[in-house]
């Protein structure tokens, strides 16, 4: 089969790969229909995060068709499903809590030493994205393995779009989950960094929630646009000072809630982001926080401070002492996925949640490298890529 692959910082390439096979009874085979290119995709192509291999198959946001099955999966052959990038037992501590993102047996014992030097302890698997979540082969391709496919996808009912429904495999929940951490109340004043695909569902899962007002904040004047078409108001960093504004807009109190949906490749030419650039490229530190420490810095007194930004590694300079003076709650963590699926989609079915507003750029799986080089190089006019393995060559 045809997939794409990560060969290291800039390159990746479409190769010829053996296709999956059933290795597990809860197993089963998708062929891919639709999958996307995540934010958290550039931080691979960037090279920030450790343990990929050469040949790792790229790829979380997919969704597909059930072509064959394990004899203990529950899914059926010709059933449309989505598949949550997050892979879960459905059987541990952790999934018991509906703590997804935390399974104890989806990351296999051969890559359960890697992460705990760096993190404490292992995460859940995750698919196509580095060895310390469990090297599974990603959905960038034209068939994937899903393992505990009793437990992950959720089946489409008939008639409904893939574009509708893609977005459930990752960013949609992910930005539910972000305004979840929130903790919004009546009347809150919520202020969003970052307006690619989590920050925007993160603003639209603020609204449904009830925020009073949402803001945020960012560079790129077509995704602030698409910002303030869902009621928020702006903020463009290039052109203001931040801090300053939030505090002249939350009449000097700071947001109740701030949610950073950056993470670790912030930009701006702010000089402890320059510093943390330069120690990036030295191999002397690895993320880089401004978006983060900014955000704690303006958040309210005994306000809530949610991340949904990834983060691979050790963070410089954290502003822990405004934490704690300030009394301030953070929640962040890998999105439980699964916990969210059946309330989203009915809402998708609903129309009360619209997903397909985000997408710019619909491209072949072939031309995924291009689609790779143009969301990193043009996020202003690129929002979402989408690759479909069946569709006409594009010309990007």
């Amino acid at each position: 089969m045809r997939a794409l692959t990560w060969h290291g910082k800039h390159d990746v390439r479409v190769d010829t790969v053996p296709d999956p096979e059933i290795l597990n009874p809860r197993d089963a085979i998708l062929k891919i229909t639709s999958t996307a290119i995540c934010g958290s995709d550039l931080h691979l192509y960037d090279g920030y995060i450790p343990t990929m291999q050469a040949g790792d198959i790229l790829g979380h946001e997919f969704m597909g068709e059930v072509v064959e099955t394990g004899p203990k999966s529950t899914l059926k052959k010709g059933q449309r499903v989505v598949v949550p990038f997050v892979i879960a037992c459905g059987e541990c501590y952790f999934c018991g809590k509906q703590q997804y993102s935390a399974c104890d047996n989806s990351n296999p014992a051969d890559n359960q030493d890697i992460a705990p030097n760096i993190w404490g302890a292992a995460p859940a698997g995750l698919f196509g994205y580095s060895h310390m979540t469990g090297g599974y082969p990603g959905g960038q391709a034209e068939y994937v393995r899903v393992p505990f496919s009793d437990v992950g996808p959720i089946v489409i009912p008939d008639g409904i779009e893939d574009e509708k429904v893609l977005f459930l495999s990752d960013i949609l929940p992910t930005g539910w989950m972000a305004a979840e951490n929130c903790d919004i109340e009546p009347g809150d004043t919520v202020a969003v960094w970052g307006c690619g695909p989590v920050g925007l569902f993160g603003i639209q899962s603020a609204f449904v929630m009830g925020a009073h007002r949402v803001i945020a904040i960012d560079h790129f004047p077509h995704r602030l646009e698409l910002a303030k078409q869902m009621g928020a108001e702006v903020i463009n960093f290039e052109d203001t000072n931040v801090y300053d504004a939030l505090m002249t807009m939350t009449g000097g109190i700071g947001p109740d809630a701030v949610m950073d949906a950056v993470g670790l490749e912030s930009h701006g030419l702010y000089l402890d982001n320059v510093v943390d650039q330069i120690k990036a490229s030295t191999f002397l530190g690895t993320d880089r926080p401004h978006a983060l420490r900014q955000a704690i810095m303006a958040c309210r007194k005994g306000g809530r401070v949610s991340v949904p930004g990834v983060y691979g590694g050790f963070v410089d300079k954290f502003p822990f002492g405004a934490v704690m003076e300030k009394g301030l709650t953070l929640k962040t963590g890998q999105t439980h996925v699964q916990r969210y699926l059946p309330a989203l989609l009915e809402a998708i079915l609903e129309e009360k949640l619209d997903t397909t507003f985000l997408i710019s750029d619909r491209m072949s799986l072939e031309d995924a490298p291009k689609g790779y080089a143009k969301f990193k190089n043009e996020q202003n006019e690129c929002t979402k890529v989408v690759l479909k393995p069946d569709f006409a060559k594009a010309t990007v």
